[in-house]
């Protein structure tokens, strides 16, 4: 097999954290799902995880940069070539009584002792390494000013392509992450899926402006209601209501209707709308002229 520093892109004085992030950005680049037409994706992949298992393991790295594992994670014996050599032996043994010796350093209770480690960190044992997380996913959901005051749920398709149902939460505003936990790729060492991060894009609604949790919108009232009053219909997220206008309303008054802005949470009540006033003239109406011309 090849140099694991090699396939991972790092120099040997890598910091644990570049090989995790040289790890992360070569396993998003040849995952399997992402090569669909590529035949070798599968084993690049492969040779990628078998490489991070060995460098990205601080025991194992440490084994490998000595010299005491292969590439393959699989211990290399080392120290026979002297075997039993320019010692008093006893049937064979040396004076220690190990078939092994001494020569080369090697120590067969090391050899057993990482077994024994490896062995434990596999099954999960008392200091076992956590297996590393499957890659995250990013994803972006499009939500309206409706749908957050209903609290709706929407269905999703995921970049994995996964089709999931999220429940728009009421208090959510542009640019919230929410993360859906387990959603993600699968982990390639058996350990826990990596999470979705949910970035919510609210719509442009064009009746609405957003400011906080309170919305404006604007309320065309012909002339005659705005001098004499009368019954006008205002937009909500809830659908359109009737709001009493009174007598001699100017252009640009602004009225509150309370609670029918966006929902709010524990913390923040509902918002409010400010409906604002915008008179409309006839486009003709010769009363109406002589009306002005008498009264200036």
């Amino acid at each position: 097999m090849r140099d694991p520093y090699t396939i991972l892109g790092v120099a040997k004085s890598a910091s644990e954290s570049e090989v995790k992030k040289a790890y992360r950005r070569l396993a998003k680049l040849h995952h399997p799902d992402r090569n669909a037409n590529d035949p070798k994706a599968k084993e690049r992949f492969s040779e990628l995880n078998s490489a991070y298992e060995i460098v990205g393991d601080a025991a194992k790295r440490a084994q490998f940069d000595r010299g005491e594992i292969g590439a393959d994670g699989k211990p290399k014996f080392q120290g026979f070539e002297g075997f039993g050599g320019g010692a008093r032996q006893r049937g064979g043994f040396e004076q220690g009584g190990s078939p092994f010796g001494s020569r080369g350093g090697f120590d067969p209770a090391d050899l057993f002792g990482d077994m024994f480690a490896d062995a434990m960190r596999r099954g999960g044992g008392a200091g076992a390494r956590a297996h590393p997380k499957g890659q995250d996913v990013e994803a972006v959901m499009t939500v309206t000013l409706a749908d957050i005051a209903s609290g709706t749920t929407k269905r999703v398709r995921l970049p994995t392509g996964r089709e999931v149902d999220v429940g728009v939460p009421k208090s959510v505003t542009d640019g919230k992450v929410i993360r859906l936990k387990g959603l993600g790729h699968p982990s390639p060492f058996a350990g826990e899926a990596g999470d979705v991060l949910l970035t919510i894009k609210v719509a442009v609604d064009p009746r609405f402006t957003v400011e906080g949790r309170d919305l404006r919108t604007k309320i065309s009232v012909p002339l005659i209601d705005a001098v004499l009053g009368g019954t006008v219909r205002v937009p909500t997220l809830q659908g359109d209501v009737d709001m009493n206008l009174p007598a001699m309303t100017s252009s640009g008054r602004s009225f509150r209707l309370r609670g029918k802005g966006l929902p709010g949470d524990a913390s923040k009540p509902d918002g409010d709308l400010y409906a604002s006033v915008d008179i409309v003239l006839p486009a003709a109406d010769e009363e109406l002229t002589a009306l002005m011309r008498r009264r200036r």
